[in-house]
């Protein structure tokens, strides 16, 4: 039943928990020939090169002529995504530059008129003649897929590996501004959506080298041309913890506009400790090493919090590969192996004892996987998931000897961590037999719904949605409200528990949650499988006060740590009851906020006029329930939404985990935002 009402608005978001590989985690031939394993931060060194950038190394695949006629082929979408991955093709030349050892700062600035300014001190652009009969950057800037990065040596290792980058922002810019410094020259060229506007002209001498990059997004491709400072900040932050020694600043020049400067030394340590800072470590420091081997260069950091969650974020060339691949896989399969080797050499773990899962040694883990390729093979420009098959020895190799140093170098720590992932065990047990409860019968068994489930009569999933409702009354007007053919009413009794705090055989144990995953139909954590979900839309509908807030917000930290794909594919919405009646006379009308009610006021006048202010969805009979709330022809609805990984899961630790101070800090900074406050 689609609705043209509902309103994406609500953002979250964590990282997608791979599946373990299946394979034995008896100890496995390692190769570790050539395999170098260091502590300190020198795996950046390993991508610079000797070779010279100059013409010869630019290569020509194709022209440009079909960008601006399907842009989303090339930047994924022309929504507010793409107009930022603009900036990010530009950024990451810059940071090519980075990994080569010529360029330590990079400058990012958002103009006043939402243009973008990216200035570098590497090498600059190649400005001499190239085969084909036009200035290298010329070429560079005009023609797709034209680079440096197709085999020549200007490069070790690149993040863009497709060249379609820079030429991309250019062919969907209105125009584009460039200045190289380089070989003691200042040199300028301009375009205008793609095609070059004032060829390349020496405008001065320098004493500096570097690339400046001005554009100006075309607004008659892009829905979207106002830049966010948080997404970029997100971004460029992530680049200065990837690349460390290197200096990001983010300027924004637009009224109101703030800067910030990016440097860590830590690197992707620095990253970890970012990710933590708000939860409880196991292990005080970041354990970190790198190992090389060949070409490849991996850096590994990783720390133990006493959450049961765990964070993996894994980068390829700087690239983010959301769906991971081979390098997660290898790791994965070396940090159980490792885990299970030393609980073994001391004893903790018994001959009679199991070996510890993945999950179990993950639990409470984040971690940061950083590897630099020099051929990497991903699964389309998207880039989300790595295919070197080779990939994976190589990390499995490198993870087994750095862990195995360190753990034997600090039992004490390891110890504390093994008995984490033994308690997980054991609580993974626990889960599985209370998991045989919320299995939902099939139709030939004879079964009750679950709790006080109204189900609806159609089976299909696209059409089907269930309204989870705060208590007994409020679900007594929405059953006899809805439209039995596709609506479900599931009424909870009051809070559900606090998932945040809580492993799996405690959640299974919760009688209101296990009500909500039988009824569900999908499973959760491991055995989640959306294919077998009863409904295409479930709905929070709680009351608008305090209670109904922090009882929609346990609903979706619940849906967030144990059913994400349901939120990832946009299935789960909140209900937006109105706040006010208004009556004059024979008429009425809802609004939905104390602005719209002032305005309703107005529009109407204030005169034999009486309010109703909502406080819970059981005041309202089963007939308004039904035409503010329910009815798909006049409803408003949230889509829950995931947006970003990062600050969802700290969000999520800040409200509902077991530290005061963090919650205190946020409520402090955020109180002055607060509306419609029962007190």
């Amino acid at each position: 039943m689609a609705n043209d009402n509902e309103k994406k608005s609500i953002d979250l978001t964590e990282q997608d928990v791979q599946k373990e590989p299946q394979e034995d985690l008896t100890d496995a031939d390692l190769d570790l020939a050539g395999v170098e394993i260091n502590r300190d931060k020198s795996a950046a060194e390993v991508t610079a090169v000797e070779a010279d950038y100059g013409a010869e190394q630019i290569q020509i695949l194709e022209g440009l002529e079909a960008v601006r006629k399907r842009p989303g082929m090339y930047i994924g979408s022309t929504s507010e995504r793409g107009l930022h991955h603009l900036v990010y093709e530009v950024v990451d030349n810059s940071i090519d530059e980075a990994l080569a050892g010529y360029c330590d700062h990079i400058e990012v600035t958002i103009e006043a008129d939402d243009s973008i300014t990216v200035v570098d001190n590497g090498r600059g652009i190649p400005v001499d003649m190239h085969e084909s009969g036009k200035p290298a950057v010329e070429v560079v800037l005009t023609v797709l897929h034209a680079g440096g990065k197709f085999g020549g040596d200007g490069y070790k290792v690149s993040g863009g590996l497709h060249g379609v980058g820079v030429s991309v922002v250019n062919a969907l810019s209105t125009s584009m501004d460039v200045e190289v410094r380089r070989d003691g020259k200042i040199y300028e060229i301009s375009f205008a959506r793609g095609m070059t506007k004032k060829p390349l002209t020496i405008v001065g001498d320098s004493e500096t080298t570097g690339t400046r990059v001005h554009f100006v997004p075309d607004p008659s491709i892009f829905t979207v041309t106002k830049y966010s400072y948080d997404t970029l900040r997100h971004r460029l932050r992530e680049l200065a913890f990837l690349n460390h020694g290197i200096t990001i600043m983010l300027s924004d020049a637009r009224e109101g506009g703030k800067s910030e400067t990016f440097h860590f030394e830590g690197g992707i340590s620095s990253f970890v400790e970012h990710l933590n800072r708000k939860k409880e470590k196991l292990n005080p420091k970041p354990i970190y090493f790198n190992g090389v081997k060949g070409d490849t260069v991996v850096e590994i950091a990783l720390q133990y919090n006493d959450s049961y969650q765990e964070n993996i974020y894994a980068f390829v060339n700087n690239i983010h590969t959301e769906e991971g691949g081979t390098h997660l896989a290898g790791f994965k399969l070396a940090l159980t192996r490792a885990a299970n080797d030393f609980a073994r050499r001391q004893g903790i773990l018994k001959e009679k004892d199991g070996n510890l899962s993945g999950d179990d040694v993950r639990e409470g883990l984040t971690c940061v996987i950083s590897l630099k390729i020099r051929e990497p093979q991903f699964e389309g420009q998207t880039k989300t998931k790595l295919g070197n098959s080779e990939v994976r020895g190589i990390v499995d190799s490198i993870v087994t000897e750095g862990l195995s140093e360190y753990f034997e170098e600090n039992p004490v720590i390891t110890k504390r961590i093994i008995e984490k992932a033994i308690m997980a065990q054991r609580a993974r047990e626990a889960a599985r037999k209370a998991r045989e409860l919320t299995r939902r019968k099939n139709a030939l068994e004879v079964s009750s719904l679950p709790g006080k489930l109204a189900d609806c009569s159609i089976k299909d999933p696209e059409q089907a949605e269930i309204y989870l409702v705060e208590g007994d009354s409020a679900g007594g007007s929405a059953k006899q409200g809805r439209d039995r053919r596709f609506q479900a009413i599931l009424p909870l009794r009051g809070k559900i528990l606090n998932v945040e705090k809580a492993r799996l055989d405690r959640i299974f144990a919760n009688a209101e949650i296990r009500t909500m995953i039988t009824a569900f139909g999908t499973g959760i954590s491991d055995d989640f499988d959306l294919a077998k979900r009863r409904y295409g839309k479930i709905i929070i509908m709680t009351d608008a006060d305090v209670d109904g807030a922090h009882i929609r917000t346990l609903l979706l930290t619940f849906l967030y740590r144990y059913m994400k794909p349901l939120i990832e594919h946009g299935h789960v919405f909140i209900a937006q009851p109105p706040l006010y009646q208004i009556r004059k006379g024979k008429k009425h009308w809802y609004t939905y906020s104390d602005d719209e009610l002032a305005k309703k006021l107005e529009e109407v006048g204030r005169d034999s006029i009486t309010v109703q202010r909502y406080k819970g969805l059981g005041e309202m009979n089963p007939e308004q329930l039904w035409e503010t709330t329910m009815d798909p022809e006049g409803r408003t609805m949230l889509r829950v939404d995931m947006e970003d990984a990062e600050e969802a899961d700290e969000l999520f630790t800040i409200l509902m985990g077991d530290k005061v101070e963090p919650r205190r800090q946020f409520i402090e900074e955020n109180a002055k935002l607060v509306r419609n406050l029962d007190i």
